[in-house]
C-alpha cells in the first residue's frame, strides 16, 4: 500500500472518531447544562478550553452563552477544532481514497459533511433545535461507524483505519481524563458523590456501566479505574492500547525491519506501563504527572508510526 493512501486512510479516521469525541462531550454537556448541577450552573470553560483555541478572554465572554458556544465548537471557520473543520478534513482525506474505501463510507462522509454546512445551521443551534440537531449530528457519527464496520474489508487499509481511531479515542480519554481530575484537584481517595463524574462518564459513553459495575462510594477510585483500567470498557486507555497493539501487529508483521521492531519496543513500553500500573500508586501528587507522561508517550509513538509509514515523515 502507498504511504499516501495509508496516510489519508489513518487521519480520515482519526477525524472521524475526533468528530464523535466531540460530539459526545458537546451534547452531554448541553443536556446537563438544562438541569440543575450540583456544583450550581454549568458553564462551557472547560468544553471550550479542550475543544477550541479560544484565548481565555474569549472563553471567558463565551462560557455562559450556549449558542456562541455551540456556535464555536460545531459551525465556526476560525476554529481549527470546530465539527465543521473536522468533518472537511475526514472528507478531504476520503476524497482522494475513494478507490480504497466503499461506496457507502465515501457516502456517508460526504453526507456528513452537507450537513455541517447547511447555511441555516447556525440559527437552528440558537433555538430551540439545537438538542435535534445535536442528536442528529451524533447518529450520522454513529452510522458511519456502523457502515464502516460492515463495509470495508479486513486488510492493510482496515489496519491502518483502526490505529487511526483508537490512537485518537486513547488521546481523547486521556485528556478528559485530566481535565476532570484536574478540576476535583486530583484527590483519587476522596468520597464524592456519583454526580460529580456523570460529565466525565457520559462524555465516554460509560456512565451506565459504572452504575452497574461498581458498587463502592469511592467514586474518585473508581471512575479513575474505569477510564484508564478497566478492560472491557470500550473507552479506557488500556482497552484502546489493546485494539492498537492488535492492528500494529497486522501491518508490521510482513516486514521484519529494525525500524518496525524499534515500534514496536515503543508501543510495547507504553502498553505495559498502562497494563502493570498499580492504582494505589496514584494520588493527588503522582496522578497529573503520570497522565501527562501517558499523553507523551501517546504522542511519541504516533510520531515514530508516522515517520515509519507515512509520506510526510
Amino acid at each position: 500500500m502507498l504511504s499516501r493512501i495509508a496516510d489519508s486512510l489513518f487521519w480520515l479516521a482519526r477525524y472521524m472518531e475526533r468528530a464523535e469525541g466531540l460530539l459526545r462531550v458537546t451534547a452531554t454537556h448541553y443536556l446537563l447544562s438544562l438541569d440543575k448541577d450540583v456544583n450550581g450552573p454549568l458553564t462551557w470553560q472547560s468544553v471550550l478550553e479542550t475543544f477550541t483555541t479560544a484565548t481565555p478572554a474569549e472563553i471567558e465572554a463565551t462560557k455562559n452563552q450556549t449558542a456562541d458556544a455551540l456556535k464555536l465548537l460545531l459551525t465556526s471557520n476560525s476554529n481549527a477544532n470546530s465539527l465543521k473543520m473536522i468533518i472537511s478534513k475526514a472528507r478531504e482525506n476520503a476524497r482522494g481514497i475513494q478507490d480504497y474505501i466503499t461506496k457507502e463510507v465515501w457516502e456517508e462522509v460526504n453526507s456528513f459533511y452537507h450537513l455541517i454546512n447547511q447555511p441555516t445551521l447556525d440559527k437552528r443551534l440558537s433555538s430551540y433545535e439545537a438538542a435535534d440537531m445535536l442528536d442528529m449530528f451524533t447518529r450520522h457519527s454513529v452510522l458511519y461507524t456502523g457502515i464502516t464496520d460492515i463495509t470495508m474489508a479486513r486488510g492493510t487499509g482496515w489496519a491502518f483505519m483502526n490505529l487511526g481511531k483508537y490512537i485518537e479515542r486513547c488521546f481523547e480519554t486521556i485528556v478528559l481524563t485530566n481535565k476532570h481530575y484536574q478540576m476535583n484537584h486530583y484527590k483519587i481517595h476522596e468520597s464524592k458523590d456519583i454526580m460529580q463524574w456523570r460529565q466525565l462518564l457520559m462524555s465516554l459513553s460509560g456512565y451506565e456501566l459504572h452504575l452497574k459495575t461498581y458498587r463502592s462510594a469511592a467514586d474518585n477510585h473508581d471512575v479513575l479505574h474505569q477510564v484508564l483500567f478497566n478492560e472491557d470498557f470500550p473507552h479506557s486507555v488500556v482497552y484502546s492500547l489493546g485494539r492498537i497493539d492488535r492492528h500494529l501487529q497486522d501491518v508490521t508483521k510482513r516486514n521484519s525491519s529494525a525500524e518496525n521492531a524499534a515500534l514496536m519496543r515503543c508501543f510495547g513500553r507504553l502498553y505495559s506501563k498502562v497494563k502493570h500500573t498499580d492504582l494505589d500508586t496514584l494520588n493527588n501528587h503522582t496522578l497529573h504527572p503520570y497522565l501527562e507522561e501517558l499523553r507523551g508517550e501517546v504522542l511519541q509513538f504516533t510520531k515514530l508510526l508516522s515517520q515509519q509509514f507515512f509520506l510526510y515523515a
